[in-house]
């Protein structure tokens, strides 16, 4: 009996030796995060880091009620969020991670190769609905978006439609991987996705932020050296309190073996 309790003991104290995080929000970030959280636990055994995503609103949300150690997000934290974060009597750390260029996507036979952003706009907020009105064929336009948890969704509105509403009855999807499946499999469709998400499945648009002098296609090398407009921060999110559990993984994230896997995936490196 005595021998059953030494070993129930020894299990037990092996089990707190694991350390557990857990990091939850955006979609954009999740192949990212994956791979980041695969590389780190097969160099620290003892510890473990699960990701999943949900949007960047959800992951903030759960770094809000605790049950997340860290958020990722594609978009800046709002006020309120920060608001909610003091009010639990909590300090808000924010660390960006890497940057990310969004991509407009179109089906591979669509003609249209260069949009510029007041065609975007036009598109997205339900003015432009024929792939006609912007040199394309006859064919109905049919936009898909990120749902409105995305950070995606919420910087695409702030840059591409400069703070202008989504048509209503816009294609709303939970995923950017169902976006580019959408996009790949519907001949008149348009979407968004960040630049890791990009394959063959779809075409990626030359955009131009300068009225049409000069389209760009998004690439990491674009994205780097300013010639492509569309490209923002990626964040990590956590409460001071945890600093000393999380620091370690976001640390291997900012060194140099983790910007290695920022840019092998598809992101741009700090």
């Amino acid at each position: 009996m005595k021998q059953l309790l030494f070993i129930a003991v020894i299990i037990l104290s092996n089990l707190t030796a694991i350390q557990a995080q857990k990091i939850k929000g955006s979609d954009t970030c999740l192949p990212l995060s994956q791979r980041e959280a695969e590389d780190y636990m097969k160099a620290n055994p003892s510890e473990t880091v699960t990701v999943t995503g949900g949007g960047s609103g959800v992951g903030i949300s759960a770094l809000i009620e605790g049950t997340t150690d860290i958020a990722q997000s594609s978009r800046k934290i709002k006020f309120e969020e920060k608001q909610k974060i003091r009010e639990g009597g909590n300090t808000l750390k924010e660390v960006i991670i890497a940057y990310d260029a969004l991509a407009i996507v179109v089906n591979p036979d669509n003609k249209v190769t260069n949009l510029t952003r007041e065609q975007l706009e036009g598109i997205f907020t339900g003015k432009i609905t024929n792939w006609k009105e912007v040199g394309g064929a006859d064919l109905k336009i049919v936009p898909y978006s990120r749902e409105t948890s995305s950070g995606t969704y919420e910087f695409f509105k702030e840059s591409v439609l400069k703070n202008k509403n989504y048509m209503s009855g816009i294609m709303s999807m939970p995923a950017t991987g169902a976006i580019v499946q959408s996009v790949s499999q519907t001949k008149g469709a348009i979407g968004y996705i960040g630049l890791a998400y990009l394959n063959k499945d779809v075409k990626a648009i030359h955009v131009s932020y300068d009225a049409g002098k000069i389209f760009t296609a998004p690439s990491v090398k674009a994205a780097k050296d300013g010639t492509y407009p569309i490209v923002r921060a990626l964040y990590y999110y956590y409460v001071a309190k945890n600093e000393k559990q999380v620091r370690p993984f976001v640390d291997y994230v900012l060194s140099k073996t983790g910007q290695k896997t920022v840019g092998e995936i598809g992101f741009i490196t700090l």
